[in-house]
């Protein structure tokens, strides 16, 4: 009996330790999530505006010559998959590599380090991922389409929609699909044509910055909720063992007791 009770201790003692971690982990999570809503808030206003550039422009006949709207029989895609840096967020990570091995035959740009291990690259984080990054992958992605070393661009990312509320997503981003809705009467100088061969590196970055950030608040809000449900599980693994810990101790001092009072009466 003793014994049941020092091992009861020891694991009181260890899920303490747990319940410690994951409220200091929690902690941690929401002191990012309101700069992560912020950054995201700002990049989705960032990817409105060249969204409506990129709309008024490929309504234009003219930029069907662009080699960014060029179409292809082949499917060769490439796809960046945007995953956290950290575990403990619940399903985030999982739930973007189960859609990921939904394009078995794609070439996979990892950004995150979960990712970057997950599949065997250089690691990079998505926390710290700068617009100078998002710009020197998007030359390199849009100097390879052009030069139709792939067919088609797409980015996997994890889109907020609460605190409590995520869902992963495969946006494609190119090539360039023609707008009939877009408004076609915005000039551009010199021309529609050469506005739009220019601005395309620009669409890339800023749609994989705003996925990045778009990411990264669903990561910090899934590990703010993977660590409460976690803290309330140890809270009452530590109640449940508390429990049987005071009834192996009043089981044991019944036990002496009796021991004694045998004894006694011998």
């Amino acid at each position: 009996m003793a014994g049941n009770t020092k091992e009861l201790r020891i694991r009181i003692k260890s899920v303490t330790s747990t319940l410690q971690l994951t409220k200091a982990m929690g902690l941690v999570a929401s002191s990012k999530i309101r700069r992560a809503n912020e950054g995201m808030f700002r990049a989705r206003e960032y990817k409105k505006s060249l969204k409506k550039a990129i709309s008024s422009l490929t309504a234009s006949s003219e930029c069907l010559k662009s080699p960014y709207m060029r179409e292809s029989e082949a499917q060769r895609t490439r796809l960046i998959v945007i995953a956290g840096d950290r575990g403990l967020a619940g399903g985030y990570n999982n739930n973007v590599f189960k859609l990921a091995a939904q394009y078995p035959d794609a070439e996979i740009i990892p950004i995150g380090k979960r990712a970057c291990e997950r599949f065997g690259k250089e690691i990079n984080s998505s926390e710290k991922y700068s617009f100078q990054d998002a710009y020197a992958l998007s030359d390199l992605l849009c100097n390879d389409f052009t030069e139709q070393k792939y067919d088609r661009l797409g980015i996997l990312y994890t889109k907020y929609i609460s605190v409590m509320s995520n869902e992963p997503k495969v946006k494609w981003i190119l090539p360039l699909t023609k707008n009939d809705n877009g408004d076609s009467s915005v000039v551009f100088e010199p021309d529609h044509l050469t506005v739009l061969n220019q601005v395309a590196r620009e669409y890339v970055a800023g749609m994989l910055v705003a996925s990045i950030r778009e990411s990264f608040a669903s990561e910090v809000s899934a590990r703010r909720m993977a660590m409460d449900s976690a803290g309330k599980n140890a809270k009452q693994m530590i109640e449940d063992l508390k429990l049987e810990y005071n009834r192996a101790r009043q089981g044991a001092i019944t036990q002496e007791i009796t021991e004694i009072v045998a004894g006694s009466g011998n």
